[in-house]
């Protein structure tokens, strides 16, 4: 105690020498006053130094006051007085007015700065308790995710990444947020799924301050995460780029990788400025967007990508085999019983990943191979199987033909949306957009955000402006024409996500309603068995008819309104915020998985897509699945899962994939090319 007050006595110098120049000016009542207030305020061991001060002179006082009325010793007389402070029983046994006079006045002192004491000690233990309680305490971690914010994808991102760490047994995540402890604790708490394993710990504080950064063990992280927040795009890359930066401060160096959520895509290469080679960007808004580009002109691809991005089923890995050394890649292919090897991971070549390789490429030593397993310890080299390669129909891929496609609502990055579809539709398509910008605002939008109207090659813009939940408005659309119809999250109210939800769950009965008005009467007894289980419901048999001639993608960002949307199969749906994290949680666990979503995702190199059996079989020809891989590889192409006629979702990675089966043209294969 007496070095913390030797640290502060230089500011108590200075304290003193600065009330001493207003000493004519204000009063020594005043003076004194202000001057406990401040050493109480500022100095943390006031309380108890003036405490033991007073104890000490309460002790020396009694002592001169009992040696003055009693026959003992100076030093006696202050061992009394002391006993008396400590224990104010112990007075009882004096004799004559004057040592009881004293030694009852030493023992009411004592007792008063006991009563203090403990005033004292239970603040200090409130004050610990208190801090505890608000997540001010340190974290003694290693090994952790550590996420930086707080979203509604938090709960999402949580399970996945408990998912991910169930193999192990469990992992720690901790939370960094600007909010109260306890009500993060309850959020948490709130969500309907089991963490397997995973412990939660919640800490209040900023990202942006670099000792809470270190109060949660920043530098032993093995990844760390940051959030975008509700927020406008512009202030929540901002404020990503100020905890970027705080991070690049951290003086111990960070053992893990960060993974950023982006808002808009422009504000990406700041990002990665500033961070290097340590941070992997996540464009969130930029990567939905073209995920519902891709669902729209191929239905049913949202689920394969849900399956694929989340923990739950098939997902990226990337692993190194020695055994496989020496190896063309066409071998490579079926050696894996439990996985579906997509790439390489070039050693020779600064480690860039290449996905769908040629079949003659050999592996060398260093290269590794990126696959579609269950989990990362599931799967593993085998003998190569006996393969059937037969006779491959002779089909080509048909011509694109020109499609007509409606934008309900408008996106912030709605010109990248513009750029994706002009690179994958063919020449004479349409893209009509429906908002209430009006249209002159929207060619500025649309010039500012970089995109090149007239240099539109394949694709001719078509402005109608109105309100997508008036139904009026919407008659005055050709719905019945539309081969496509996306349903956009409006910018307007992306900061409010029941009320984007609610605003897309409208436009999508409305639109399907006036769809199944205007079609003509179609015969359903060829749909009769997914039909049985709506009789009772005539408008939803209208709709699901409606739903047979166009393809709906509702951008929904709460995973609640998922059972809304999905309730009868009148809309293919993305379920924004959930996709997003289901990425973040992956590219967290691995960031070399970065560079694959981002090719997927792109307009151009390799994309997922949805080919008829007809391109790799004949009917109701009996093959193995190794068999078809092997057929895919003809065209370049390669095959990672199914869709049977009767099936309601595809299979990611099948087991038994040496198994024969029969396959009926109707069937569907998933497939990784670079050209439709």
């Amino acid at each position: 105690m007496l070095y913390k007050y030797l640290d502060y006595h230089p500011q108590l110098k200075n304290f003193l020498k600065r009330t001493k120049n207003y000493k004519e000016d204000v009063p020594l009542k005043k003076r004194i006053a202000y001057m406990v207030d401040v050493c109480f305020s500022v100095y943390p061991y006031a309380k108890l130094l003036a405490l033991l001060s007073a104890t000490i002179f309460l002790i020396g006082f009694g002592g001169l006051a009992l040696f003055a009325v009693s026959d003992s010793s100076f030093a006696e007389a202050l061992w009394l007085s002391w006993t008396f402070v400590a224990d104010s029983g112990n007075h009882a046994d004096r004799v004559g007015i004057g040592p009881r006079i004293v030694s009852v006045s030493i023992s009411s002192g004592g007792m008063l700065i006991f009563a203090m004491m403990l005033g004292l000690v239970s603040d200090a233990i409130s004050e610990k308790v208190d801090s505890l309680r608000k997540g001010k305490s340190e974290v003694i971690e290693k090994n952790h995710i550590l996420i930086l914010g707080w979203s509604n994808k938090l709960g999402s991102l949580l399970k996945q990444l408990a998912i991910a760490n169930k193999s192990i047994g469990g992992g720690v995540v901790v939370v960094l947020a600007e909010r109260d402890k306890e009500e993060m604790e309850m959020d948490i708490t709130k969500l309907e799924f089991d963490f397997m394993g995973t412990s939660v710990i919640c800490r209040s504080g900023s990202p942006l301050i670099l000792a809470d950064l270190k109060k949660v063990s920043v530098s032993k992280a093995r990844a760390i995460i940051v959030l975008a927040s509700d927020e406008n795009a512009d202030q929540s890359d901002a404020r990503a780029l100020r905890v970027v930066l705080s991070l690049t401060g951290v003086k111990e160096d960070l053992r893990g990788h960060v993974v950023v959520e982006i808002s808009d895509l422009d504000n990406e290469p700041l990002v990665k400025l500033v961070g290097g080679e340590l941070i992997e960007t996540v464009v969130a808004h930029d990567v939905i967007g073209r995920l519902m580009i891709q669902c729209a002109l191929q239905p049913g691809l949202a689920q394969i990508w849900e399956d694929i991005l989340g923990f739950e089923n098939a997902e990226f890995y990337i692993k190194r085999w020695p055994q496989l050394d020496g190896l063309r890649f066409e071998d490579v292919l079926v050696s894996f019983c439990d996985a579906i090897p997509c790439g390489i991971k070039v050693a020779a070549d600064g480690g860039k990943i290449i996905l769908n390789p040629n079949d003659n490429y050999v592996l060398k030593e260093g290269d590794e191979v990126l696959v579609i397993a269950e989990d990362d310890d599931t799967y593993a080299p085998g003998p190569l199987p006996e393969v059937y390669r037969g006779l491959v129909p002779k089909i080509a891929d048909p011509p694109k033909y020109p499609e007509k496609i409606l934008f309900c609502g408008w996106r912030r990055d709605i010109d990248d949306m513009i750029v994706v579809l002009e690179a994958f539709l063919a020449q004479g398509s349409e893209l009509w957009m429906f908002n209430e910008v009006p249209e002159k605002e929207r060619e500025r939008k649309l010039t500012d955000g970089g995109l090149d109207i007239p240099g539109l090659v394949n694709i001719k813009l078509v402005h109608r402006v109105g309100n997508a939940v008036i139904r009026r408005h919407l008659e005055s659309l050709p719905l019945e024409t539309f081969d496509s119809i996306l349903i956009l999250a409006d910018e307007s109210l992306e900061d409010s996500i029941v009320h984007s939800d609610s605003r897309s769950l409208a436009t999508l009965l409305l639109i399907r309603d006036i769809q199944s008005k205007r079609l003509p009467y179609k015969d359903t007894t060829s749909a009769s068995l997914r039909l049985s289980g709506f009789s009772h419901s005539s408008w939803i048999r209208e709709m699901q008819q409606a739903s047979d001639k166009s393809i709906i993608i509702s951008e929904i960002l709460d995973s609640r309104t998922r059972n809304l949307v999905s309730v009868s199969r009148i809309s293919d749906y993305v379920l924004s915020n959930e996709l997003v994290s289901m990425a973040l949680a992956m590219v967290a666990e691995d960031k070399q998985i970065n560079r694959v979503l981002e090719e997927l995702f792109a307009e151009e190199g390799n994309e997922m897509w949805t080919k008829p059996a007809e391109f790799y079989l004949f009917d109701q020809e009996e093959l193995c699945f190794y068999d078809i891989m092997i057929r895919g590889r003809q065209r370049q192409e390669i095959v990672i899962g199914y869709r049977l006629a009767d099936m309601e979702r595809a299979i990611i990675n099948p087991s038994h994939k040496s198994e024969l089966r029969k396959w009926s043209l109707d069937d569907v294969f998933v497939v990784i090319s670079s050209d439709q």
